[in-house]
């Protein structure tokens, strides 16, 4: 036997392992596991390049839970070690086997999937074990198993343990009095299904009974007979790792489905990543049905590496706009710290950055391009996300002319150029700048969309929360535009033209008009305008001035107003009346004060309540009023 001191820098490195280096203690099975499956792909590894003289087998990692001993055994097949190597690996902290491993056969070792940064993974097991054990045995046919014991001190133990004859390592943690929910079969399955889930080695975690099929020419009442078979936890061949030519719709879907079990509707459509130069990264990304949701808490992308699980918050590595997106991303590549627990900021993660825009912007364009009406009707669920990577992302935003849409409220869509083409010789105003209109909520803004389409507009429905965001980047990248919501003013206004307007009053007449009604209204809220519109157009219309409306749209999802430090923006609203309505002559021509005060207080309401902003008492009191008027 041999006995010594582990060699370390400090006096005692485990509790630092225990209280800073590893944030979370669950993680101590997938370094474990990680370290057994490095083993088992090195074992592979020298078979296939003719070092291993060994029978392989089926190889597989079992996770096995003994409660009454109150002890926890990982068990791998792998290249186990001999009594010189677990001097070398176990006792000298920080030194990665597999890093030696990997330079030693780095030429061959490109693709056998050994994971191999992280020396200090084995020393997580003292997170939650009161004492460690290693029984292994090498795969060197000359060697002899050798037992390693510490109890979490800088001490330990080394000696032949003749008991273990099969080649491989068996690790077992005798599990402390402060961790016993690591010897619960539901905490361990569940820890194993959330890292080691698409591990590349097949997990054993006990039994389980399986159904056999009756075979052909089975009597009517034959029953099945059930059988005990290992309980393989993990999918070792989860669909990132394949080539896209061996998978099909259906494939995808199910490995969806796969990642995400209680989510039940199926993915609009999937882009697959593969490339390994100048970094190596595989994945598959889901485009879900989103609509007009922000939520990016629920069902998140997944980070891998060599099948590992990481973490789920891959900001930094995913563009922020793909948030809304899920899958999975695998990359041996990404820099994390030794805990894999943060990213670490890295020139190479800006490069996968870039690879992930630019193969969602070659997608895009690509489904655009085979199925444009099936790209059309997906558009209402992926817009957000569209929409959000051409305000966030110069690059995207460049390469959106070719796949973002723009709808309108019949129901057909555009590209940008499309659009401009549409609309350059109705829409351009008397300056020469093309007004485009557009509606946020088609219903409520019905009676502006009824006008704008009768003087032959379109109108776009652009409805996203992040619309008022891509107005503005639209507005300042392209050149002699603007936007103008449908209801923001009249039409006349909204788009001027150099036509001559008749006016049946008097300017006199007008601005006696124009005193009356503020007196009657009292509001500040209204801006009082009189105008030369069209005898059919409504006599009252209330607007809210696109600037005002504008900058409170943005403000509701972050930005605008608030970032120009005007704080909550206050409500207010156009009030124009049209000079050429019979009401406004009907008005003028009044004399009894109530019956006027009247008539302006029904058509304001009137106006009110085709903006929606007719509420509460007011609105009871209009009611009421209404029915009496009517008996």
């Amino acid at each position: 036997m041999t006995k010594g001191n582990i060699n370390v820098s400090v006096e005692n490195i485990f509790p630092l392992i225990k209280k800073f280096l590893y944030s979370d203690h669950e993680i101590f099975l997938r370094e474990l596991i990680s370290n057994a499956t490095d083993a088992t792909s090195k074992l592979k590894h020298l078979s296939n390049i003719g070092e291993a003289n060994t029978e392989i087998g089926s190889i597989d990692i079992e996770v096995k839970i003994d409660k009454e001993g109150k002890k926890l055994h990982i068990i791998d097949q792998g290249v186990g070690m001999t009594s010189e190597e677990v001097e070398k690996y176990i006792n000298q902290v920080a030194f990665s086997g597999a890093e030696e491993f990997l330079d030693k056969y780095k030429d061959s070792a490109k693709d056998s999937g050994i994971i191999g940064h992280f020396g200090l993974g084995f020393y997580s097991a003292f997170m939650v074990a009161s004492e460690v054990e290693i029984l292994t045995k090498s795969f060197k046919d000359d060697s002899t198993a050798v037992r390693w014991v510490c109890d979490g001190s800088p001490e330990f133990t080394l000696e032949d343990y003749p008991e273990k004859t099969t080649r491989g390592t068996e690790i077992v943690l005798h599990i402390a009095e402060d961790s016993l929910e690591f010897l619960e079969e539901s905490k361990i399955r569940e820890l194993l299904t959330k890292y080691n889930k698409f591990m590349p080695v097949p997990i054993k975690f006990g039994t389980k009974t399986e159904t056999l099929p009756l075979p052909e020419d089975a009597a009517e009442d034959a029953k099945p007979e059930t059988v005990e078979v290992d309980n393989i936890i993990n999918n070792p061949n989860p669909a990132w790792t394949k080539n896209p030519s061996e998978l099909n719709d259906a494939d995808y879907k199910e490995f969806y489905h796969e990642l995400y079990p209680m989510q039940f509707e199926e993915p609009l459509f999937n882009i697959h990543l593969n490339v390994d130069y100048p970094f190596n990264l595989t994945g598959i990304l889901y485009f879900p049905k989103l609509a007009n949701n922000l939520n990016i808490e629920k069902d998140k992308i997944q980070l891998y590496q060599n099948q590992v699980f990481v973490t789920d918050e891959v900001k930094g590595i995913v563009p922020d706009f793909l948030m809304l997106l899920r899958g999975v991303i695998d990359s041996p590549d990404i820099p994390l710290n030794v805990s894999r627990s943060y990213l670490q900021a890295d020139g190479a993660v800006k490069k996968i950055s870039s690879y992930i825009t630019k193969k969602v912007g070659d997608k895009m364009a690509s489904l655009i391009n085979e199925d444009r009406a099936g790209y059309e009707q997906k558009w209402n669920d992926i817009k957000i996300v569209i929409e959000y990577g051409m305000i966030s992302e110069d690059k995207f935003f460049d390469k959106s002319e070719k796949f973002a849409l723009f709808p309108t409220v019949d129901g057909k869509y555009y590209l940008w150029n499309e659009l401009a083409d549409k609309v350059k010789d109705t829409q351009t105003d008397k300056n020469g700048k093309t007004i485009y209109l557009y509606a946020t909520d088609a219903d409520a803004q019905d009676s502006y969309i009824q006008k704008a389409r009768d003087k032959g507009y379109e109108v776009l429905l652009l409805d996203s929360p992040i619309a008022p965001h891509l107005i503005q980047k639209l507005e300042t990248t392209k050149e002699n535009i603007s936007f103008a919501r449908v209801d923001a003013d009249h039409l006349n206004k909204l788009i001027e033209k150099d036509e001559p307007t008749i006016s049946k009053l008097k300017d006199e007449e007008k601005e006696a008009l124009k005193k009356t009604i503020e007196e009657s209204i009292n509001n500040n809220t209204y801006t009082v305008q009189v105008e030369d519109l069209e005898s059919t157009d409504a006599p009252f219309l209330i607007t809210q001035p696109e600037f005002m409306r504008r900058m409170k749209d943005m403000q509701a999802t972050g930005g605008g107003g608030g970032m120009f430090g005007m704080g909550n923006m206050p409500e207010m609203y156009n009030l124009v009346i049209n000079s050429n309505s019979n009401l406004a002559d009907k008005i003028l021509k009044t004399e009894d004060a109530d019956s006027k005060k009247s008539l302006i207080n029904q058509a304001v309401n009137l106006a009110k309540l085709s903006q929606n902003l007719l509420k509460g008492k007011d609105l009871t009191a209009f009611i009421e009023d209404s029915y009496a008027n009517l008996s």
